[in-house]
């Protein structure tokens, strides 16, 4: 199960992958100081080297799984090599060749006797990609519980149909989940027109689903019992702090706060903040707790997503179903919690630390 879903996610991960080499940088907060008519500091950027390395070894095998795509997509399993500019353009044409004559266990080129070269997949490849729809099938649960949790998470509980295709592979969704997977279980959800325009309704709220997945890490991790049993636990020079309401967070590299920085640091990770599956229309955002709860919808949303990162044009799709700030960047930056800024040609990038910075 877990090697299927694995490849899933591999899979998922095509879509999404066509990201250009280009350092990854983090926010390190630079105070400003005024003195008299000095100019401010500028801010600081550092290399965040693990999330550099997460995208050098996401490039081949994103390579590799569209090729794949468009092999199978071919009436005859198969490519003719000159009509691979079409299909990906001149540039990246090289990239392809490079990538089929290295991997010549996955790609078989062909040809020859006056017929034209083609490539198509080995048989060893051809037996892995079927597996693929078993995945999927054994990854349906799943999917469909993550479906609920995003309508549950929204002000309504309903999200434009067209919103949710546009992030239908960071969720894992197949290309047609609206005709063979939402009709399926119409006890749970639906497709209604709602001033002309499609929507995808919840039809049952289910209160087992209300757990976030930060509550249920800390639930494994026996932390929630601290709010039955609470005793003092002092917060750790990285800024973590074993607590009910706390985010796992890492600083940046080179960034080493002060006492009076931690201290109002742990009071912010000791406070308290509403469910993110409490609709937001009760809070108002310049309550303190209003602004952590974004925190934990951003966390929540980026947790049901197949690799835990969405562009930051995506987020800001969601701005009215979610309640999310006009200006989310600068919200994130000023909060600076459970999340690495990435400077991209696509957008910027959000992670989840605690996922992306381990071994990948």
């Amino acid at each position: 199960m877990h090697k299927r879903s694995s490849l899933l996610g591999l899979n998922q991960s095509l879509k999404f992958s066509k990201l250009n080499k280009e350092s990854a940088f983090m926010w390190d907060p630079v105070r400003y100081k005024s003195s008299g008519g000095s100019r401010p500091k500028k801010k600081i950027y550092y290399r965040v080297h693990e999330l550099d390395r997460a995208m050098d070894l996401q490039k081949k095998p994103s390579l590799i799984l569209r090729l794949k795509s468009i092999i199978q997509s071919q009436k005859h399993q198969s490519l003719l090599l000159r009509d691979l500019k079409k299909e990906v353009g001149f540039v990246q044409k090289w990239n392809f060749m490079a990538v089929i004559e290295k991997y010549p266990s996955i790609f078989f080129i062909g040809g020859g006797d006056r017929a034209p070269p083609f490539v198509r997949l080995t048989e060893k490849a051809e037996r892995i990609a079927h597996e693929e729809a078993n995945a999927k099938e054994l990854m349906e649960p799943v999917l469909v519980r993550n479906i609920r949790k995003l309508l549950m998470l929204s002000v309504d509980c309903r999200v434009p149909l067209g919103k949710i295709k546009l992030i239908e592979s960071e969720l894992g969704l197949p290309d047609d989940f609206d005709k063979s997977l939402i009709p399926k279980y119409p006890e749970f959800f639906s497709v209604k027109d709602v001033n002309g325009k499609p929507y995808v309704h919840l039809e049952n709220w289910d209160s087992s689903l209300v757990i976030t997945a930060r509550e249920e890490r800390l639930a494994s991790e026996g932390i929630l019992d601290l709010a039955v049993h609470p005793r003092k636990v002092r917060i750790s020079k990285d800024g973590n702090y074993l607590g009910p309401y706390a985010f796992n967070i890492s600083f940046p590299a080179g960034f080493r706060p002060n006492m009076s920085y931690l201290e109002q640091f742990e009071k912010w990770q000791k406070m308290e903040f509403p469910s993110p599956y409490l609709t937001a229309r009760r809070f108002e955002m310049a309550d303190p707790k209003a602004r952590k709860r974004v925190v934990a919808v951003l966390h929540e949303l980026l947790s049901l997503t197949m690799e835990k990162r969405m562009t930051s044009a995506q987020l800001d799709m969601f701005h009215s179903e979610y309640f999310l700030p006009s200006k989310l960047l600068l919200c994130l930056i000023d909060i600076m919690v459970s999340f690495i800024s990435l400077t991209k040609v696509q957008g910027v990038l959000y992670f989840l630390k605690k996922l992306m910075m381990g071994p990948i």
